[in-house]
């Protein structure tokens, strides 16, 4: 049974990371919606932020995962939408807190910064951890997030 369904985006530069990262969240229950790019080819990475943005926003996927070089532009791209937190993460910590404090509901990295496995720890964490609530509940609300 799925968990759930997971959005993958990349430009060229995260092409082969986006690859094996989409491996890992199967191996981890959930159902893969690649937005591409689908080959190594030079892309404009604004285009995959904006589609992982309208598949947040129309629910087609309950979280996401972003790479890009650097994950930097990819994530701002992402955080011009509405219904989008990106965090751009480099290690499990961050990841972990970013779904905690944040409610984060898409991981963004750089394929250039992070190596696969920590990458791999990364979405684990991220899929992991739920968001706490809480005193960090208001602070979200005030994001307008949307959701």
């Amino acid at each position: 049974m799925s968990q759930g369904t997971i959005a993958l985006a990349s430009d060229h530069a995260g092409f082969a990371l986006k690859q094996v990262l989409a491996e890992h969240v199967r191996a981890q229950g959930y159902e893969v919606m690649d937005l591409g790019t689908h080959t190594p080819d030079s892309v404009d990475y604004p285009d995959y932020g904006t589609a992982m943005a309208e598949a947040i926003a129309k629910g087609a996927a309950e979280k996401g995962i972003l790479v890009c070089g650097t994950g930097i532009g990819i994530s701002i791209a992402a955080n011009r939408h509405h219904a989008v937190r990106a965090a751009l993460c480099h290690n499990s910590s961050t990841a972990r807190l970013a779904r905690q404090h944040n409610d984060a509901n898409v991981l963004a990295l750089g394929a250039r910064i992070v190596g696969e496995e920590v990458a791999k720890d990364c979405v684990s964490a991220f899929l992991e951890t739920a968001f706490e609530g809480g005193r960090h509940a208001g602070r979200v609300a005030k994001l307008g997030s949307g959701a």
